[in-house]
């Protein structure tokens, strides 16, 4: 305006004067709209009663849910239930399975009935009778029985844990308090376990069903009970918890009968292969159970003479005394004991599917949605859970990464999965490590074409790496699920994270931007609410942004025609009342506008992938609301001119009652299904207007604005304004009609 003016007189005053009467261009009240509008959805969230339990602990992002192209989701507790059933057991030469384990309380019976008849005998009995059936077998050419490889396994499965048992208090009854105690400890029905991992729970209670019961544990003793009430203590010498990077966990125990010391090791059969004795079986028998979807656990064990284990314990301290390097020098020691040990047995622990995960990822997949698949398992599990979640579609076929470990044969294997077409990729993590060293770009192109991907023995830091690989070479919006601690690395570094309440803690739920109780939600949130986050986000930017543009569009025009004079066209209340009472409820109603009902969202998931595209808010709808605020603000601010007839207040008052006529009109025209509440704000806000009439003398001519003259100049402005853009939006409805509308209608 000041170069159009030719910089004349003192133009830098009238420079900043512009400057304030154009400001309402900038939509300052646009971050206030949305971030109050993020609140309401994540308020409608939490009260959706078809999602229970569902928590938001962000209120920046829900739109993000609407946008989602990749969801890299967990397994265990996540599609799986992680309430772990124990379903297999071998020993090499024999399988038992659900429906032979009485064969295994049988033996365990027999095993210990053979020791309880001699206590009554004499005191000396059972520790003469324990150790020489353990040393007797322990003999390399001698071939153990069945019963006495039964006998060892579930032991070392019994006493090889992490788990405390705990019992509810009862009321104490008058006696001698000890002996209520005691009692109370061993009483089965009010027996829980608790452990950090269900596998291990599912373990002990599983040796509970078979007759040896783990009755109490602390800090240093463990105590099991046999089918015949018999009471075995043992001391616990050392333990070795598990960690993500060893994936194995040990135990050394005295038992104090015989003074016998045992270092029992349970494990992933990749850790425990290297350190049990040579055998022909264990991989074979691995691949088999993981196969039918078990996950599987090496157990072995190893004898200790009393020499053998102070010369351990005195290294094992002496390393953990080092000042440098402490880490490294406890676990060479550790490694040290690691060696040929015994294989006992192979367990296979079954983790059924949560409810309704098979169509809910089938939704996810025809919605577009790539689903991948980040789980410490094995190969073998993985696939199985794959093919039963249908993850992996029954047409598609699954290509297995062979393992790879150099250069060479990462080119090789990428290269014959190039010439795949629509299947899946099931790749281990070791495998993808060497990918992402050596070809990240290629192996990143080619897995974002595969309809599903699977990674198998993650570590959480890699699963947090394939997010950002993702954001990084796709520019698409990622989403983490998951259910463990181990699982925030990944939450936190996608663009959305949602966490499930799950047996394994809060960890995942507490760092999640939404928590969840159940995948099965996961539907809902992304399809109903993930739509309607995002629609309603576009709609309400651009016509806040729309509301500043149209007022500054009738300055510009107004200051233009007097002159380019930098005086306001409104003043005072009218410029704080249109922005607040006059328009506010109207535009902010359209949070809860609808294009989709729910019903129809959650049947025709395809619809979702429109939203992916960004065409609800793009520059090419910024430049279209543009363009409408240029020529409803030229319409009504000419209008006004040319109408009036001899004071310039009648200006005033014609032009902003059309003004705020038009923008209620507008907002009608841009919702698509109407509520209660946008009808009652529309008639609220009208009749603000109204009764605000009354005390706007200062500003409005009040005899003139109750004539007809004003009342028809206002409705021929405001039908001038708004009645094109409603034939545009009919005939764009008739011609070129949303993919929505058509299942409407």
């Amino acid at each position: 305006m000041v170069a159009l003016h030719g910089f004349v007189g003192p133009w830098y005053r009238n420079l900043f004067r512009f400057v304030v009467l154009f400001s309402y261009i900038i939509p300052i009240s646009l971050r206030v709209n949305l971030d109050m509008g993020k609140s309401a959805y994540g308020w409608m969230i939490m009260k959706d009663e078809n999602i229970p339990g569902t928590v938001v602990r962000t209120s920046t992002i829900p739109e993000e849910l609407g946008r989602l192209v990749y969801l890299l989701t967990d397994k265990t507790g996540t599609l799986t239930q992680n309430e772990m059933i124990f379903k297999r057991l071998h020993l090499g030469t024999v399988s038992y399975g659900t429906d032979t384990m009485d064969e295994i309380q049988s033996h365990i019976i027999q095993s210990y009935a053979q020791v309880v008849p001699q206590p009554s005998g004499g005191g000396g009995g059972p520790s003469g009778a324990t150790p020489s059936r353990k040393t007797q077998p322990s003999a390399p050419k001698v071939r153990k029985s069945v019963s006495s490889r039964i006998h060892e396994a579930v032991k070392a499965i019994a006493l090889c844990h992490n788990v405390t048992p705990v019992y509810e208090s009862h009321p104490s009854v008058n006696g001698e308090p000890e002996s209520a105690e005691a009692d109370q400890d061993f009483s089965d029905d009010n027996r829980t376990y608790q452990a950090s991992s269900p596998d291990e729970v599912a373990l002990v209670r599983w040796t509970e069903s078979v007759g040896l019961t783990l009755v109490n544990r602390d800090l240093t003793s463990l105590q099991l009970k046999t089918p015949a009430a018999q009471i075995l203590s043992f001391h616990i010498l050392q333990i070795f918890p598990f960690t993500s990077e060893s994936k194995r966990m040990g135990i050394i125990v005295r038992e104090e009968s015989t003074g016998e010391i045992t270092f029992y090791m349970k494990g992933a059969d990749v850790a425990m292969a290297s350190i049990v004795q040579y055998n022909d079986w264990l991989e074979e028998e691995c691949g088999n159970m993981a196969r039918e979807g078990l996950r599987t656990l090496v157990v072995s064990k190893k004898c200790l003479s009393e020499e053998q284990y102070q010369d351990f314990e005195n290294r094992y301290n002496q390393a953990k005394l080092s000042i440098h390097d402490r880490a490294l020098k406890v676990a060479a020691v550790v490694e040290s004991l690691e060696r040929e040990m015994e294989l006992l047995c192979l367990t296979g622990v079954e983790d059924q599917l949560q409810a309704d995960v098979r169509p809910t990822l089938e939704l996810l997949r025809n919605a577009g949605i790539k689903i991948w698949m980040l789980t410490g398992d094995k190969l073998e599990t993985a696939t199985c859970i794959a093919k039963s979640s249908h993850l992996v579609s029954r047409s598609q076929d699954i290509h297995i990464f062979r393992p790879v470990s150099n250069r060479g044969e990462a080119h090789l294997e990428l290269n014959a999965f190039r010439r795949k077409h629509d299947c899946a990729l099931v790749i281990s993590g070791d495998s993808l490590e060497v990918c992402l060293r050596y070809y990240e770009h290629e192996f990143v192109e080619l897995a974002c074409q595969c309809p599903a991907v699977v990674c198998c023995r993650c570590s959480p830091t890699q699963k947090a790496q394939i997010v950002r690989l993702l954001q990084q070479h796709t520019a698409n919006r990622t989403c983490a699920i998951g259910d463990g601690g181990n699982d925030v690395s990944m939450i936190q570094a996608a663009d959305c994270g949602i966490g499930i309440e799950g047996k394994e803690g809060k960890q995942a739920s507490l760092a999640a931007d939404f928590s969840i109780t159940q995948f099965k939600h996961i539907g809902r949130l992304l399809m109903v609410h993930g739509r309607n986050s995002y629609k309603r986000s576009a709609a309400l930017g651009q016509f806040v942004m729309h509301r500043g543009m149209i007022i500054s569009t009738m300055q510009a025009v107004f200051s233009s025609i007097f002159y380019f004079a930098s005086v306001p066209l409104y003043q005072g209340f009218l410029m704080v009342g249109y922005a607040t009472i006059y328009t506010m409820f109207p535009v902010f109603s359209l949070v809860l506008d609808q294009d989709v009902k729910p019903e129809m969202a959650l049947l025709y998931p395809e619809l979702y992938k429109d939203l992916t595209k960004g065409r609800s808010l793009s520059f090419k709808t910024f430049l279209i609301w543009v363009l409408i605020s240029v020529y409803q603000g030229g319409i009504l601010m000419y209008g006004g001119l040319v109408l009036f007839e001899s004071e310039f207040v009648h200006v005033v008052a014609i032009s902003f009652t059309a003004l705020v006529l038009t923008e209620l009109l507008m907002v009608a025209l841009t919702i698509r299904t109407w509520h209660l509440f946008m009808v009652l704000a529309e008639f609220f806000s009208l009749g603000c207007y109204l009764a605000s009439l009354a005390f706007l003398n200062e500003y409005f001519d009040l005899s003139f604005i109750t004539t007809w003259p004003f009342l028809w100049k206002v409705s021929a402005i405001t039908l001038v304004s708004c009645l094109p853009l409603y034939i545009i939006k009919y005939l764009k409805r008739k011609f070129s009609p949303p993919s929505y509308s058509k299942l409407s209608s």
